[in-house]
C-alpha cells in the first residue's frame, strides 16, 4: 500500500491532480462500467476479449483513482518566494557542473516531476543534494557513474502559475 509520505505540489499541480481524479471518477470509470455491462449483455461475456480488456482497464483506473486520492490527501502546497538564496522545494536552481556546463532545474514534489522539462523531484539524488544549500556552495551527487560535483549559481522563486 502507498505510504503516508507528504506529497509536495504547487497550487496548479494540486488542481491538475484534482481535475484528473474528477475526470476518472465521473467520466472514465462510468464509461468503462458501461462497456463491461454491454459486453455482459452480448451473451457469453466470459470469453469476450472486450470484456476482459474493460475489466483490466477498470482495475487500472481504480488503482489510479486510489493513487490520486492518496496524493491529494497528503498534499502540502509549495509556496513560491525565496529571499535567502537557499534552495527549497518549488524554486529554480541554476547549477554549473565541473566541466562548465550550466543547467537549470526546478525542484518539485514527486507528483509534478518531469526531468525532460527541467522539473526534478525533491526525492531525486540531485534534488536531495541541492535542498538546503545556497548560492556559491558546491554539492556532490552520488551517481552510478561516480560522484558529480555541482556549484549552485542562482536560486530563483518559481511563480505559482509555472508548470
Amino acid at each position: 500500500m502507498i505510504g503516508e509520505k507528504t506529497v509536495y505540489v504547487t497550487k496548479k499541480g494540486l488542481a491538475e491532480l484534482e481535475e484528473e481524479l474528477a475526470h476518472l471518477q465521473t467520466a472514465k470509470r462510468p464509461e468503462i462500467i458501461e462497456e463491461i455491462q454491454e459486453a455482459k449483455r452480448n451473451g457469453d461475456w466470459m470469453d469476450q476479449t472486450e470484456y476482459m480488456l474493460a475489466e483490466e482497464e477498470l482495475a487500472f483506473v481504480d488503482g489510479r483513482i486510489q493513487e490520486l486520492q492518496h496524493m491529494i490527501d497528503h498534499a502540502e502546497l509549495i509556496e513560491p518566494g525565496n529571499e535567502d538564496n537557499i534552495v527549497n522545494i518549488g524554486e529554480t536552481v541554476t547549477i554549473q557542473m565541473s566541466d562548465g556546463e550550466v543547467e537549470k532545474y526546478t525542484i518539485v514534489g514527486m507528483a509534478e516531476a518531469d526531468p525532460s522539462q527541467g522539473f526534478i523531484s525533491n526525492e531525486s539524488p540531485l534534488g536531495q543534494a541541492l535542498l538546503g544549500h545556497q548560492v556559491g556552495e558546491r554539492v556532490i551527487v552520488h551517481a552510478p557513474a561516480g560522484e558529480i560535483e555541482y556549484q549552485i549559481m542562482a536560486v530563483t522563486p518559481r511563480s505559482s502559475t509555472a508548470k
